[in-house]
């Protein structure tokens, strides 16, 4: 296990916060989350707010604007695609005017190449994921536009260290084959590890940052993402089976070999609370199955809600950021338990 970018005893968020003030939102966030903070997203501003719209604001030469049936590749920019830039374009102000002087590791999001070509259409209607030479050129294309994005956060923080979470919420699905066609009527076709593989490698070469990648769904594959360059899983911690041993020891391998893991313990929607103490226990408990050192885990593990906190109340979103600010300094200050 080595060393990462962010202290022992580090939480963030996963990304999205209700509401539709960003100034309001990232003071939050430094706020609660003063050691390890994140640029939030607002899907409540509407459209082009949303993941797939963000994401696909990054694309260099591949404009998008929606469609009835969703985001779709189209021969050139329209109003779609300035409001989603002007999203971003006035979130890196703001971060600029708030956080420009902070030092320490500050994230940023956005979807990743496998979910967007998975939630993207082509010209004709179908999914980008269903055409592998149209699959590979909108995975360069987000490389070369998260580089930009990459480095346009850094000339806004310039003491901070800048890290990327990638979203990838259906790379299992496309892993698997269930990824459902235009029609809804059948699925595509998987894609072999070794493509998945390189696309996400191809983002960590050319961004030149660490690169966290979040996947809030069953069956994440880690030990591809950690060939493919990530340091760190970001994963929903309650869709980990415990009693099954194949899950447990893909997990295992990969974070004795140097992937670190970003645990979700705290509800993303209103919920009630645990205790801190409480908060980490299945942190606790996996990593007493997996027979690590009681003394690495707070290195290795950064506490974050298990999803997006969007469709939560402003009330209980902050709460539970703090909450994993509080739970995650008890794996700091007591590793035993």
């Amino acid at each position: 296990m080595d060393d990462f970018p962010w202290r022992p005893g580090s939480a963030t968020g996963i990304g999205s916060l209700p509401g539709t003030d960003i100034a309001e939102a990232l003071r939050a966030v430094l706020g609660e989350l003063p050691d390890l903070p994140h640029l939030p997203e607002l899907p409540a501003r509407g459209l082009g707010a949303d993941l797939i719209g963000r994401g696909a604001g990054l694309l260099v030469d591949l404009p998008v604007d929606m469609q009835p049936s969703g985001w779709r590749l189209v021969d050139r920019p329209g109003k779609d695609l300035r409001r989603i830039r002007d999203f971003l374009d006035r979130d890196l102000d703001t971060l600029a005017e708030l956080a420009g002087e902070y030092q320490g590791p500050f994230k940023i999001q956005a979807a990743g190449p496998w979910t967007l070509a998975a939630s993207l259409e082509l010209h004709y209607g179908d999914k980008v994921l269903a055409d592998p030479g149209a699959t590979r050129d909108l995975a360069a294309s987000l490389a070369d536009g998260l580089a930009g994005y990459v480095a346009d956060v850094r000339r806004r923080l310039p003491a901070a260290t800048v890290i990327l979470q990638l979203d990838e919420p259906s790379l299992p699905a496309v892993l698997t084959a269930r990824v459902p066609t235009a029609s809804g009527f059948g699925t595509l076709r998987s894609v072999d590890a070794p493509v998945a593989e390189a696309a996400v490698a191809g983002v960590v070469k050319a961004v030149d940052a660490p690169v966290v990648v979040h996947c809030c769904a069953p069956a994440v594959p880690y030990e591809l993402l950690r060939r493919a360059g990530a340091v760190a899983a970001s994963v929903d911690l309650s869709l980990l089976r415990l009693d099954d041993s194949a899950t447990l020891d893909a997990l295992g391998g990969a974070l004795d070999a140097g992937l670190a893991l970003w645990a979700g313990v705290v509800a993303g929607t209103d919920a009630v609370l645990s205790d801190a103490a409480g908060t980490v226990a299945p942190v606790r408990t996996l990593w007493s199955r997996l027979g690590f050192a009681p003394e690495q885990l707070a290195k290795t593990v950064v506490v974050t809600p298990s999803c997006g906190l969007a469709g939560a109340s402003p009330a209980y979103a902050r709460s539970a950021l703090a909450r994993c600010r509080e739970a995650a300094r008890t794996l700091m200050d007591d590793p035993e338990g």
